[in-house]
């Protein structure tokens, strides 16, 4: 019990941490805090299931990332976080929240109760794939549209390998996806309104593809941001054309 004590002790006291941190960071740590009291009172049957389930969908609001996403920012520059991928949602995101923190928990218990071998199995599966699970899940929060004063920039390590800059200059139009729009797909499968980027001229690009990476360019691009009115909003501020 003590062990155990320590544990939620210790995972209160990060969260309570990144809580206050806005950065992308701490956005992950709490996401995978949520998570975790989540799966812990539903485990559990603890009559307190019903607040972590709320923290947990907190966490996953579209105002929550974007608070942690700008808190690095510069000052002429704004990030709206891009939508996770639908088939992450489904199920790798929870395998990995899971990994990242139930394995080395479970590692910390069996050696408090000096199960000396469980607790060796649980370390060694547990550590690497706390760093694996953890590292997938700060991915996602790594994930966004910018505006700065050259332009639009894509950041979103999961679709591409660098952060690509579109100047103002080539930058045709900005605007709701027509549906069946044959443009480069970088969504990657988010559910919500997807947006439409259409360039005067091609702009390299390095995607991410299954098995490795693919150089290329684009002049029509589509993205899903979380909150698309206010991406257009900030466009039309920016003197960014919008409109079909």
């Amino acid at each position: 019990m003590t062990a155990a004590s320590g544990l939620l002790w210790a995972g209160w006291a990060v969260v309570a941490v990144a809580t206050v941190t806005p950065l992308p960071v701490g956005l992950t740590v709490l996401r995978l805090g949520a998570a975790a009291a989540g799966a812990a009172c539903a485990a559990t049957g603890s009559p307190t299931a019903t607040v972590a389930v709320i923290a947990l969908a907190i966490a996953f609001r579209p105002e929550v990332a974007e608070w942690y996403v700008n808190g690095p920012a510069y000052p002429n520059e704004r990030r709206f976080p891009l939508a996770v991928p639908a088939a992450v949602v489904l199920g790798p995101l929870w395998f990995a929240g899971a990994a990242a923190v139930a394995l080395p928990a479970l590692s910390v218990l069996a050696f408090a109760g000096r199960s000396w071998v469980l607790g060796g199995v649980l370390a060694a599966l547990g550590v690497p794939a706390s760093v694996v699970g953890g590292r997938a899940l700060h991915g996602l929060s790594r994930r966004w549209l910018v505006f700065v004063p050259a332009g639009v920039v894509l950041h979103d390590p999961l679709s591409i390998v660098d952060p690509v800059l579109f100047p103002r200059s080539v930058v045709e139009s900005l605007h709701p996806a027509a549906p069946g729009a044959d443009s480069l797909d970088l969504s990657l499968g988010a559910r919500g309104l997807a947006l439409e980027l259409v360039l005067t001229e091609k702009v390299p690009m390095v995607r991410r593809v299954r098995g490795g990476e693919e150089a290329g360019a684009s002049a029509r691009l589509l993205f899903t941001p979380t909150r698309p009115g206010r991406v257009l909003g900030e466009a039309a501020r920016r003197r960014v054309p919008i409109g079909a």
